[in-house]
């Protein structure tokens, strides 16, 4: 597994890691199972991935509490959680002691005297542009209690004013062959500032692997399912902004620029690893196997040049002008 630099105040980290959000079930499935998330984490360590990016909502802390208890027998890998949308902070209840309360919980629940990194987890702009939030994060980490701190964000210019900030280490953001706005827009920003870039929804919620078709069911549990048009939370997080029917004739399309010997999965994760601006991206595995399989494609060979002047074009001309509302 190769290696990439994500911030200073941390070691380099697999440029491949597992997010954590549908960690045993837990997106689609109201019970969480740890048996599961436990052979999950240890399939995705034993294919090289060494960071793993988690949340203190996901399951209702369950994702943090499993992967804790990986932690403990697996002591060399970099966890990070995000705080901010729990009941007590979201929308409007950002303290500093709120703040310090939700990273000392996640502290309980992952077993570690302190978070290698913690992350606001898309909170709201008024929030970011105010800046207090990360004068807290400053102190805290000052304190010991975590090591560095980032933002996960849903726009552009949401990743802009956190970049502004002294000491910020890092920048989630969504970044696929359906949303390639930050290549110009976020990236080379995000690299003068010497700021790591987490890729979260590499796959477009499933619609890069080309698997999904528009007959295709979602459990009532499932966001593809309750939140398609955003109705839950950001609409972003569900198939990049695109309408679902749209975006299953826009993956159809794009299977024909798959290289052989590639599938559609491998082509969509290896398109964000080749921006170098990119530090690590954290697919989602809901099977040990797909954790497996995620892992395998930092070993595969860059796309060619022709194979991402073809993509951009693609987006420009069919893609860009379905994406609903700014991002």
């Amino acid at each position: 597994m190769k290696l990439r630099p994500l911030t200073k105040y941390l070691p380099k980290v697999t440029e491949i890691g597992l997010g954590c959000w549908q960690l045993g079930g837990g997106w689609g499935n109201p019970c969480w199972d740890d048996e599961i998330a436990q052979k999950i984490l240890l399939s995705a360590y034993n294919a090289g991935i060494r960071f793993f990016d988690t949340a203190d909502v996901y399951g209702g802390g369950q994702s943090e509490l499993s992967l804790g208890r990986f932690r403990t027998t697996h002591p060399d890998i970099l966890v990070a959680t995000k705080l901010g949308r729990t009941p007590e902070l979201y929308p409007d209840g950002f303290t500093k002691d709120g703040i310090r309360r939700a990273i000392s919980n996640s502290i309980e629940r992952l077993k570690i005297d302190r978070i290698d990194l913690v992350q606001l987890h898309c909170v709201p702009r008024s929030v970011l542009e105010a800046g207090s939030i990360f004068d807290w994060l400053r102190e805290i980490r000052h304190e010991g209690l975590i090591r560095a701190f980032g933002a996960s964000v849903e726009s552009i210019e949401e990743g802009r004013i956190c970049l502004e900030q002294e000491g910020l280490s890092s920048l989630q953001i969504i970044f696929n062959i359906f949303r390639q706005k930050p290549i110009t827009e976020l990236l080379p920003f995000a690299q003068a500032k010497e700021v790591g870039v987490i890729v979260r929804l590499p796959l477009s919620s499933g619609l890069l692997t080309g698997k999904i078709s528009k007959g295709t069911r979602f459990g009532e549990h499932d966001h593809r399912h309750f939140n398609r048009d955003g109705r839950c939370f950001n609409v972003g997080e569900t198939f990049s902004r695109i309408a679902f029917e749209k975006g299953v004739e826009m993956a159809n399309q794009v299977k024909k620029f798959v290289p052989e010997r590639m599938t559609m999965t491998q082509m969509a994760v290896r398109w964000v690893l080749d921006h170098e601006a990119v530090s690590v991206v954290i697919p989602g595995a809901s099977t040990p196997g797909q954790a497996e399989e995620n892992a395998a494609i930092s070993n595969l060979t860059p796309l060619s040049e022709e194979l991402h002047c073809t993509l951009d074009d693609f987006y420009r001309k069919n893609v860009q002008q379905y994406i609903r509302g700014p991002y």
